[in-house]
């Protein structure tokens, strides 16, 4: 799934999202609106990890999504 359709679905997936990382609250996860970027960066600063680490796990989140 390509992050347009992450995006597009953002309130159906925000469960998913959440089972993921689970650190993550609702209120954050409204204000990221399914943004990538804002996405990553939150979880590299909730997580304590790398950028691309981040990034890295979002990018596997949408591929994920894609074979559900």
């Amino acid at each position: 799934m390509n992050w347009d359709t992450v995006e597009g679905q953002w309130k159906q997936l925000k469960g998913k999202v959440r089972e993921q990382w689970g650190k993550l609250t609702d209120d954050e996860l409204d204000v990221v609106a399914g943004k990538r970027d804002q996405l990553a960066g939150l979880i590299q600063k909730k997580y304590g990890i790398a950028k691309d680490e981040a990034e890295r796990q979002v990018d596997d989140f949408a591929s994920t999504c894609s074979r559900t």
